[in-house]
């Protein structure tokens, strides 16, 4: 993917630093394996590409929170993004660990990063300077003497709020060059232009159509960015996946969780592979310079593994247990409050009688709930969407158990609701609150646990897979070599996949626009893989298709 980047005529890598990675868990760090940033830049800097590092501490890209640790949360009293004495300190220790796996990186040390950002879009959210000021400070802190830099939208109020005095500012659009660099230069008349994220493409959300720019439209507008005689950015060359449960959200009106492709329409696919974009991209800067680089990058091969059939089943509710401890406490809480970050809480009751024809309800509810009465499903209920009538009635002598297995779907990662804790508060039936639960966080693998779903307790299934509600359920895929290919699960409803103990992310057929999940090579191995979904509504039949094409609601498919 770098060389394709190299060989489409840039010269420069620039990327975000997910400090949500990094320190999962308060004050332990993690820069190992996938999370070595530092052999990241240094393979960019052996293949002669300069790199432009923005490090946050928030980073916004459609990431839970915006990058932000979920632990945060846990502060209630501490304001996030600003000159907050407590978030301050937090955003210090980070910045230490991070810089000292990247410090002798630096162009000042010899290495290849030419420039570090300061914060990101901050105008988009506030105009606190001496916050500002502070993250400056801390770099220098932390040895950091490059170039810094701010990176704003272009209008006066996101200008006004995120620029600082003496610090070169870029600024980010996907349109109208000419005009943006206008506002630009109102700040700015004497520096060089540059935009610091030029959108090629843009996002998806479930329940929307997906978003499309032709190559044709992406190829004017960088044409008439490059006739400004300016630098360029392209936010996404190389889009990607979600994995695990990264996905963020946004909040307009209502929450809009977003798919787990990130594929952006970016020149390079979300499996890497070239698209007409590169090609129009590569033109362009091809006339624009005179140097046409030889393509010597290949495509990964895509497989199609056909049809993948699950022969192993375990309630979710019956999983529980094992994958998690339960607290008992009197009232329901938010998931942060349980040390847990992502994925799935239960929470459970005894509801006695009598009570009659009153409806659940929630104070908040973040994001998705499964409801269960004696194990019997009832119905599902989504933030700002699904809101069906659940009713109870019990005579004096009846009691029913109730869970309630709650999704977190993402945290909001931009604009002024990015305070978004994950689970269900204020759980009542009709205006009367319940108390007493047994809550339930289930610790389920993001990226590298290949043990914890094996370990449950399947059993086999006899005949034909067909149930409603909550179920892990168990495959096997066979493959010669491991190619990337895509997993369709046109039989399910809505859900996570997980491919020998790595989370490819969330399905949700019912939604769109996603239809398949991405799953690269490396993630399979020679032999037999253990394909593990967790299918929260119920399916008709118990089979995955591997296709060797990505189908993401896009016109071009």
């Amino acid at each position: 993917r770098l060389l394709k980047l190299k060989e489409c005529g840039f010269n420069t890598l620039e990327t975000y630093v997910c400090w949500n990675l990094h320190e999962r868990e308060e004050g332990i760090f993690d820069f190992s394996g996938m999370l070595d940033v530092a052999a990241y830049i240094r393979m960019a800097g052996d293949m002669g590409l300069n790199v432009i590092l923005r490090p946050g501490p928030y980073i916004c890209s459609e990431w839970d929170l915006g990058g932000l640790p979920a632990w945060l949360l846990t502060y209630d009293k501490m304001a996030l993004r600003c000159n907050d004495p407590v978030y301050i300190s937090k955003v210090r220790r980070y910045f230490h660990a991070l810089f000292n796996e990247i410090r002798p990186l630096l162009s000042t040390n010899g290495g290849c990063i030419q420039m570090v950002q300061i914060e990101n879009e901050y105008g988009s959210y506030g105009n606190d300077h001496e916050y500002m000021q502070a993250i400056i400070d801390i770099y220098r802190e932390c040895g950091i003497d490059c170039l810094l830099f701010t990176s704003d939208g272009a209008c006066d109020w996101m200008l006004n709020g995120g620029t600082m005095p003496g610090y070169l500012s870029v600024a980010n659009f996907g349109s109208n060059p000419k005009a943006n660099f206008a506002e630009l230069k109102k700040y700015r008349p004497c520096q060089p232009c540059m935009c610091g994220e030029f959108w090629c493409g843009w996002f998806d959300h479930w329940h929307t159509e997906a978003h499309y720019r032709t190559p044709e439209s992406i190829a004017a507008d960088f044409s008439e960015l490059l006739a400004e005689n300016a630098s360029c950015n392209f936010y996404m060359f190389h889009g990607g996946t979600n994995f695990g449960f990264m996905s963020g959200a946004n909040y307009y009106e209502i929450y809009h969780p977003d798919v787990t492709s990130y594929d952006y329409g970016a020149p390079l696919s979300e499996a890497g592979d070239r698209t007409p974009t590169y090609y129009a991209v590569r033109d362009i800067i091809s006339k624009f310079t005179g140097v046409t680089p030889e393509l010597t990058a290949t495509e990964t091969p895509k497989t199609a593994y056909g049809t993948i059939k699950l022969t192993q089943k375990i309630s979710a509710l019956d999983a529980a247990p094992l994958l998690g401890k339960a607290v008992r406490m009197a009232a329901p809480v938010f998931q942060e409050e349980l040390g847990q970050n992502h994925g799935f809480t239960l929470y459970s009751s005894v509801i006695n009688g009598p009570i009659s024809d009153v409806a659940l309800d929630f104070d908040e509810l973040h994001d998705r709930a499964v409801v269960y009465f004696d194990g019997k499903l009832m119905g599902i209920m989504e933030r700002d969407r699904l809101k069906p009538e659940i009713k109870l009635n019990l005579t004096s002598t009846e009691s029913i158990r109730l869970d309630i297995l709650v999704e977190n779907m993402g945290r909001i990662n931009y604009g002024p609701k990015m305070r978004d804790k994950k689970g269900a508060v204020g759980i009542r039936f009709g205006q009367q609150y319940h108390f007493g639960w047994d809550i339930t966080p289930l610790h389920l693998p993001q990226f590298s646990d290949t043990d914890t779903l094996t370990s449950l307790p399947f059993v086999p299934i006899d005949g034909q897979v067909s149930f409603e509600g909550s179920y892990f359920i168990k495959g096997c895929l066979n493959v010669d070599k491991p190619c990337d290919t895509f997993l369709k699960l046109d039989n399910f409803h809505h859900g996570c996949v997980w491919v020998n103990g790595f989370n490819l992310g969330r399905y949700y057929n019912d939604a769109g626009p996603q239809m398949t999940l991405y799953c690269p090579a490396p993630m399979l191995k020679p032999g037999e893989n253990e394909i593990v979904v967790l299918e929260t509504d119920g399916a008709s039949n118990g089979t995955v298709l591997s296709l060797d094409k990505p189908q993401l609601g896009r016109p071009e498919e």
